[in-house]
């Protein structure tokens, strides 16, 4: 079985989530999302919408999604590839060379985010419509 691994807040959940999502599980058979616990996004000065067991429990209804484990820190990605037998590193494309020391342990992958469409821009979008 070819094991694949993305990492993400996954918040607002939208169309540029679900494409990464089914293309990083057509990477391989089995897909893991490692998403940014309540405490690392905090670390991040990054605020979700959902909480962590909220974004989980949405990650866990998707079809692509095989299981879903949090990510408390930037560090913990070798110990997740090699803890999970994990075969392929995927991550979207503005991460691009970041995450290439992973290449020691597994394939990495970048693929091309859904044009026009992000969490940030739907937060926008909403601030000025609640602001008009």
């Amino acid at each position: 079985m070819k094991k694949v691994i993305t990492y993400g807040t996954f918040d607002l959940l939208h169309v540029g989530h679900i494409n990464i999502l089914r293309r990083a599980k057509e990477c391989g058979d089995y897909l893991i999302v490692a998403i940014s616990s309540d405490h690392f996004n905090a670390i991040k000065e990054k605020e979700a919408y959902y909480s962590f067991e909220q974004r989980k429990v949405i990650l866990e209804a998707i079809r692509y999604v095989d299981e879903v484990i949090p990510e408390h820190n930037w560090e913990q990605k070798v110990e997740d590839v090699q803890k999970h037998d994990v075969d392929v590193f995927v991550m979207g494309d503005d991460w691009k060379g970041k995450f290439d020391f992973l290449e020691d342990y597994c394939e990495v992958v970048y693929l091309p985010r859904t044009v026009g469409i992000s969490t940030t821009k739907i937060k926008s979008d909403l601030n000025q419509t609640n602001n008009g």
